[in-house]
């Protein structure tokens, strides 16, 4: 009888160890950018070695294109590959290098294009700017949205904030959302977008770098080139904090 006791009391203890390890699981199951149900995958693509990316709810499966470059065909294949649903192309500025695979993305999925307005005639002249350095770019469609800043920009139950953060161009926006803020080309690791094209400022991008270091530490700097860095590292370690003063 006491045996029988111990071999009860001790298949409680191993189903209550089991139900806790899976609680733990759950509760800190993370896709590869360390945030709850999301999705965030980068793309190098074309010969500007452009970020694009891919942010999506891993639950409902709805995703937005941030600044779809080039190379479609690997961001359809990116797509499908994590079964996702195409509901926003988001641009965070509108130089042909950031925009060039919007027509054929729009095409296929139907999604709407959101920019900011300041960045319409930029996004007008992209073609034109496209061949002063070279390259060709296929016609591309008009925006469905303009965005600025304090917005909201929804996928599935993710949620991203437009911040306008001109500099780089006029129309220049970041989104900062789920611990993440995707910048364009207003911050690099180390670096700064150009101000020398045309729409370009070096005082308001003064004022855009100040606002986005000025975010909490550990948000996740995602830029238009170049690799991931956070805002804590850019606001130590950027050449351009010495600007500021």
């Amino acid at each position: 009888m006491r045996e029988s006791r111990h071999i009860k009391s001790g298949t409680v203890i191993i189903l209550v160890l089991v139900l806790i390890i899976g609680l733990f699981f759950i509760l800190h199951k993370n896709d590869d950018n360390g945030r709850n149900q999301m999705i965030v995958k980068r793309l190098v693509v074309g010969p500007l070695q452009e970020n694009t990316y891919i942010i999506g709810d891993d639950v409902t499966k709805q995703a937005m294109v941030v600044d779809p470059g080039d190379e479609p065909d690997r961001i359809f294949e990116e797509i499908k590959a994590n079964g996702l649903e195409i509901s926003a192309i988001v641009f965070t500025h509108a130089h042909f290098d950031h925009i060039g695979a919007a027509g054929d993305l729009k095409k296929e999925t139907g999604a709407k294009i959101l920019m900011h307005k300041n960045d319409e005639e930029t996004y007008a002249l992209a073609k034109d700017q496209a061949a002063f350095w070279g390259f060709e770019l296929d016609d591309i469609p008009r925006p469905d949205e303009f965005i600025d800043e304090g917005d909201e920009v929804k996928v599935g139950n993710l949620s991203f904030t437009v911040m306008h953060t001109p500099g780089h161009s006029r129309g220049s926006v970041s989104l900062l959302g789920e611990g993440i803020v995707l910048t364009g080309d207003t911050i690099f690791q180390g670096s700064v977008g150009r101000t020398d094209f045309p729409g370009g400022s070096m005082e308001e991008l003064k004022q855009s770098f100040k606002k986005l270091i000025e975010l909490p530490e550990d948000i996740r700097i995602l830029s238009g080139h170049g690799p991931e860095t956070t805002v804590g590292r850019e606001r130590t370690e950027n050449f351009f904090v010495g600007e500021l003063k």
